[in-house]
This record gives structure tokens, sequence and C-alpha cells, in this order.
């Protein structure tokens, strides 16, 4: 028999045999339920409208449902509509109030149209579990209207719940509300494999509504990390998430979402940088600022302050981590400033731009005291953030560096491995690690280094290993020899600018090592896949995301508007339902148009894998773990019965 002391406080909660004998009855069928459909997304870069877009689309399939139900009854234009309405019903409904002849028999014709597609992708779950889904205080009625039956006596009753919606004036929340669940309800759990920061215009948004989201996980991408670092008030990571952030644009991110105050980086970039154009410097705009619009000129002088800043700080960890091997990256003292060249690897290249003012000839890395007073007033800035900060907590609960879930492995960059296909050793903290080990000792130090510092093994200032594992080339999240952002701004050649992939970009192209990483991870290779993300896959040169025989699936198909003229489309979504795998391939996203309406592409599904049975809720990691409360009721309705523990009232 368990410990009694669990059985009396699993007592607490099933106080007599009648309340534990029915929770496993209610186990036990959950048990016989076909498995919830999980969506896999990676490097969403900011850009929060596609992504919301997808969640609410369910990736099309919310679409498919439409047409399966109301193809032979609804014309196409009705159904897009629709889709529309589910998509986005803010929008859909200021629309059509301005349409509409008759708003209150519009709102009472999509309340049931509405209610035939909740009930579609309801269908796998427990009744208790979609009521958990509804809306606080829309609960009852629409848990109502979901189970109606064809009962005649019940039609009046239907009826008279959808007409007291409307006649009292709460259609709008109602509809609005049911289009969340119906978003909710086709999408059982969602994994993001890393990259919710940088380059698009709203990662805050993108937080707020994943915090909001029923089931959620996340993988630390490379662009994760560098927040989580700077979060720490690592310098190192500082400078690089701001210098990345000006460099796109997205100050009322920066500003207004998270109320850095950027003002002391003004002041100081306009005094250094007055008379220079900072041309190489200019802003990508891919987004336009709403309430904190900066001239893009000024945005130029504040990216060359702030990459300057970066190249210093940089140096610095560096110096104090000799075993990162990052020395090559150390570029200030390699600058000529008389013949107005650098030397990068021992080969001389001409400097694009040799105004640099704050750069000590002879101590090149060490800030200015005005530098030191802007990455004081940024450090105390993102301390103080109580949104980034809520948004970093929310990256450590519910995040980690990988995961395994019913039988995948999910992480955003590589596993380092050498050109022969072995795991990569890998020197940290004075040890060294590879493969799984690799892994879980940086997720312990990473969490060490945000919430008790003094614990951790690193050494330098605290979150130090985040900005390692931003850009070094040992990284498991970054994966290149090195990052040449210096060269990208101040050399032409752009033979200076490449960065090679490590060897294992490589080798995932054939199966063997993809057997040996599911096995590095205890997973069966015959039935689980490798989920990765960090690298585009350029679909117009012909890029598969399919890799190693098919073990491995590279989902990031360039959802950042800044990817896709590489990739050709607009990302993927893994979709993993109880009967197959598929890859939904995106078109770019159309926003909403000014007369109100919206363009929607459903994106191409491409089944990957059949499954050879259906998959229930008894497959999963779930159903292992229901099984193991199963177990724990019947020892406590044995526990109950051998009068070990006295039943109660309840």
């Amino acid at each position: 028999m368990a410990d009694i002391k669990f059985l009396e406080l699993l007592a607490n909660d099933y106080p007599n045999q009648k309340a534990a004998t029915a929770e496993m009855i209610n186990l036990n069928a959950i048990l016989a339920l076909p498995k919830g459909t999980e969506y896999f997304l990676s490097d969403l870069h900011g850009e929060h409208e596609a992504f919301i877009h997808m969640l609410k689309s369910a990736s099309g399939t919310i679409k498919g449902k439409i047409d399966e139900y109301y193809g032979g009854i609804l014309s196409e234009t009705d159904r897009d509509d629709l889709a529309a309405l589910i998509y986005n019903a803010e929008a859909e409904i200021a629309r059509r109030k301005k349409s509409e002849r008759d708003f209150d028999k519009w709102c009472n014709t999509v309340i049931y149209r509405l209610i035939t597609i909740c009930k579609s992708v309801s269908t796998k779950y427990t009744r208790s579990k979609v009521r958990r889904r509804l809306p606080k205080y829309w609960d009852y009625a629409m848990d109502e209207l979901l189970h109606a039956d064809d009962e005649e006596n019940k039609l009046h009753y239907y009826d008279a719940i959808i007409s007291s919606v409307v006649e009292s004036g709460s259609a709008e929340d109602f509809i609005i509300k049911m289009a969340d669940a119906i978003s909710s309800l086709a999408v059982d759990q969602l994994h993001i494999i890393g990259d919710i920061w940088d380059r698009g215009a709203h990662p805050d948004d993108i937080m707020d509504f994943l915090m909001g989201y029923h089931d959620v996980d996340l993988q630390w991408g490379n662009h994760d990390i560098v927040w989580m670092g700077a979060a720490t008030g690592n310098w190192a990571c500082i400078s690089n998430i701001l210098r990345m952030n000006i460099s796109y644009n997205n100050f009322d991110m920066l500003e207004v979402g998270y109320g850095i105050n950027l003002r002391r980086l003004t002041t100081f970039a306009e005094k250094v940088y007055r008379e220079d154009p900072c041309q190489k410097f200019m802003p990508h705009i891919l987004d336009e600022n709403v309430y904190d619009p900066v001239d893009p000129v000024l945005a130029a002088k504040m990216h060359k302050a702030m990459a300057i800043i970066q190249f210093k700080l940089e140096g610095q960890r560096v110096m104090a981590h000799p075993e990162y091997n990052m020395e090559k990256r150390l570029l200030l003292d390699k600058i000529n400033w008389e013949k107005g060249t650098v030397t990068v690897e021992g080969v001389e290249y001409e400097m694009q731009d040799m105004n640099l003012p704050t750069v000590d000839h002879d101590d090149p890395y060490t800030l200015a005291e005005e530098e030191n007073a802007v990455m004081e007033s940024l450090e105390a800035s993102i301390l103080n953030s109580d949104k980034l900060q809520e948004h970093i907590r929310f990256m450590f609960s519910h995040g980690a560096l990988y995961k395994k879930i019913n039988g995948n492995l999910l992480y955003h960059g590589c596993i380092p491995m050498t050109e022969e296909g072995e795991f990569q050793e890998v020197p940290i903290n004075g040890s060294n690690y590879h493969g799984k080990a690799l892994m879980d000792y940086i997720d312990e130090e990473v969490r060490k280094a945000y919430f008790a510092p003094d614990e951790a093994e690193e050494v330098g200032r605290s979150g130090d290993i985040m900005w390692y594992l931003w850009e070094g080339s040992n990284s498991p999240l970054f994966g290149k020899d090195k990052m040449t952002t210096f060269e990208r701004l101040f050399i032409a050649d752009k033979a200076s600018h490449k960065e090679h992939t490590r060897p294992y970009y490589s080798l995932i192209r054939e199966s063997a090592p993809c057997v040996k990483i599911l096995l590095e991870f205890g997973l069966d290779p015959s039935r689980s896949k490798i989920l990765n993300g960090h690298v585009p896959v350029k679909i117009k040169d012909g890029e598969s995301p399919i890799k190693g025989g098919g073990l491995l699936y590279v989902i990031d198909g360039g959802i950042s508007k800044a990817y896709q003229k590489q990739t050709g489309i607009a990302g993927y979504t893994f979709i993993s339902n109880s009967r197959f795998m598929a890859l939904a391939e995106h078109k770019p996203y159309s926003p909403l148009q000014s007369d109100g309406t919206q363009v929607f592409t459903t994106p191409a599904v491409k089944i990957v894998e059949t499954l050879p049975e259906r998959m229930m809720v008894l497959d999963t990691d779930q159903g292992a773990d229901i099984v193991k409360q199963i177990e724990d009721m019947k020892q406590l309705i044995e526990a109950y019965q051998k009068g070990l523990i006295k039943e109660k009232d309840e």
C-alpha cells in the first residue's frame, strides 16, 4: 500500500469511497478518448498578428471544419465570412454592424453556426473538459447549446437561450467568447520551439497571449535566452537586445510595451554622432511605430552607439571566459587606425566606417564614462520592468532547454556534434559535458543565473552563460561558428559576413545521427520524432523541412517577415493528432483591410505520417500520469475498505 500520509492528503479531495470510485471511473473514461491535437510552432520573432491568426485559425483546421459541415449549405463567401468571424471576431462584428440591415438577426444566425463548429472541435474531450474551456459566465449557456439534441420539446429551450442572449444586448460578447472557445478547443496542446523575441514588432503581445493560453510549453531559443540574460541585468545581453530591436525600429515594444527608458541613450547618440549620417546603421522598418515613432536618422545613431557598446562589453566577456574559446571575436583591438582596416582571423579588410570616437585606441574594450551611464540606465529599466520580468518568469515556469512529450523530442537549435557524428564535448564552468548531460546542465545553470546567482557555478557576471548560449560556437542554441555582427556593420566584403553552421546541420540529413540523438534522450526511434527550429527552411531553393529520413522536422519556415524572401513561405505548423502527423505551410499573413474585411489564405497541409493505429490518451504522457492516478485511487479505496482512513461526508 502507498504511504499512508500521502493517502490521507489525497482523502482531503476524495473524502469517501464514492468520491474516490467516481474519480477512478472518470479517469478510466478519459484514457479511452482519442489523443488531443498538438500544435508545434517555432521562430515567431515578434510577429504577433500572424502568430495569433495561426492559433485562432488552428492553422487552417477550422476552415476545414466549416467546409465539412456547411459545404453544401452555405456559399463559399458565407463560409469565408464565418471563418473570418472565428479568426477575428471583433473586426468582423464591427464590419457587420455597418453592413447588416438587421444586426440582431445576423447575430442570431451566426450563433447557431458557431455552435455547430464548436461541437465539431470538442468531440475528443469530456464534457467537463469542454466546459472548463468555455468562458466564465457564459459557460452554462454554451454548455447547454453544445449538448442540444433533437427532442422537439427542447427546441424552444435552445431558441430561448439564443434569443435571450441577443435581446439582452450581449450577443457581441457571446459571439467573441464562442469564437475564442472554438480556437481553444481546436488545439489541445501548444508547443513553441523557441525564438519569440526580436525582429518583429511585438513579442510582448505574443507573451501576453501565451500567458492566457490553456496548455502551452516553450523551448528556449537563442533569441529568448539573450532576453532572459538581459533580465538578470547582464550588460552583454542587454546591449544585444537593445541594438537588435533599435535596428528593427521596435520602439513601441521597448518603451511602451516594456517601459525601457531610452532617454539617456538617445541624448548620448545625438551628441556623439551629431554630424555622422550613420547610413550603414539605418533601421529595417518592417512595422511602423504607433505610439513612439522615432526618426530613422536618430534611430541609426542610437543603433551605432549601441553597437559599439555591445562590442566592448562582449570583448570583456570573451576575456573573462577563456573557456568559451571566442578570442577570434576580439576585433576592436585589431583595427589599424592609420590604414583604416581591421584584421579578422588573419585577413585584413577595409573598414567602411572609422568614426568611432568612443573607442580608446589603447584600451578599446573599456566603456567611456557616458557609455557606462547609458548601461546603468538601461539595466535599471530592465530590472524594474514588471511586464518584462513577468514574461521572463513565464519563460522559466513554462519553458526549458528541451522537452520530451508523447515520445517526441523538442529543442530549438542543435545537439552539438563533431564532424564524425559523435557528441561534442563542450567546456562550461570548468567541466566538459555532451549530449543530454550538456542540455540538462545548461538548463540548471540558466535557472540559477536568474533565480539564485550565488548558487550558480559560472564565473564572471551573472547571466554570462546566457550570453554564451546566444552566440558561442558550441552553444546548442546558436549552432554556428561565430556571429558576424561587427563584419556586417563595418566591412563591405560579404565573404567576411559568412556564419558557418556546425556539423549537426549536415549530419541530420541522414537518419543515423537522428537515431543517435533520440537514443541519447531515452526515446524510441521507431516511433519518435525530433522537432527543431532555428534555421529557416528555404523552400524556394528546394530545401525540405523533413530530415533524417523522416525522423527530424525543421519547422522554422519564416513567420518573420525578415526571412520570407529567403524561405518563400511564411512559417510552418507541425500538427500531431490521434490519426496522423502533418505540416501546414503558411502564406504571408494579410492584416485587416481598411474597409474591415480580412483576406485569409488557407495553408497547404501535407500529411507526413499516418499512424498505424489511432492514438488514445492511454498512449500519451498524460495517459501515463492518469494510470498512476488510478492506482492511487485504488489504494485510497482499499484504505477506506480496511478502515485505515476514516470516510467523511462531502
